[in-house]
């Protein structure tokens, strides 16, 4: 009897051990195709303009306002770049080194009435118009995008970019809307990415290790029963 027990778990071990084993899902997100490519370029040279444009507002706008509103563009494009730069470096996603010649020349329209009302007006058009293409930019890539870690980039910059827009909208000033936080520090790469390869690999091995344990405990339960009239 003892005999038969222990054939019939070797043959249970040897069967599961054959069982092809369920893939576990890949813990780096697909390569970045070119809407993702072309988006994380876009949005790393609007990060330079944004904060190329809030470091000049604090010294050449006339009200209080419209240098706080700079302020914070400095503080959350400077954090949104980081992570930004540190994604396409995983990606092999070559930066620019510059904001683009259009952006460029924006500012410097708004720099030739420095230190008068006109500026304040100038940038606060500029900024209006800039947050709203960058907020198409981001619905652009949240629909089109194929790479998971650029999509959480993306969706992780929205909310920030759309604070923005609230205090310059219309080309009026609101420095009351500026919530003073921004969580970045993990806005290029996807919360549930983590997660997906450990359940995965979990999911692989549950039915060889569950069917092997089952086995081994039931050669155990064997052993120490003995032989049923022993």
């Amino acid at each position: 009897m003892r005999f038969i027990r222990a054939t019939s778990a070797a043959v249970l071990v040897a069967a599961v051990s054959a069982m092809p084993l369920i893939p576990a899902a890949p813990s780096v997100a697909a390569s970045a195709g070119d809407q993702d490519a072309t988006f994380v370029k876009a949005v790393h040279q609007g990060n330079l303009a944004e904060i190329a444009a809030g470091q000049d507002a604090r010294h050449n706008a006339t009200t209080s306002c419209v240098k706080t509103v700079g302020k914070a563009l400095v503080r959350d494009h400077g954090k949104l770049d980081a992570d930004l730069k540190a994604l396409a470096h995983k990606l092999g996603i070559a930066l620019p080194a510059s904001p683009t010649e259009e952006q460029k020349q924006e500012l410097a329209a708004a720099q030739s009435k420095a230190n008068t009302s006109a500026y304040d007006a100038a940038w606060l058009k500029t900024q209006d118009a800039a947050h709203t293409k960058t907020l198409a930019l981001i619905d652009d890539e949240l629909k089109a995008g194929k790479n998971t870690e650029v999509q959480a980039a993306a969706r992780a910059a929205r909310p920030v970019v759309s604070a923005h827009l609230d205090m310059v909208r219309g080309g009026t000033c609101h420095a009351a809307k500026d919530a003073g936080t921004i969580k970045a520090g993990g806005g290029g790469q996807s919360a549930a990415a983590p997660v997906a390869a450990p359940v995965a690999g979990a999911v692989a091995l549950g039915g060889g290790g569950l069917l092997v344990g089952f086995g081994s405990a039931w050669l155990i339960r064997g052993r120490r029963g003995g032989v049923p009239g022993r």
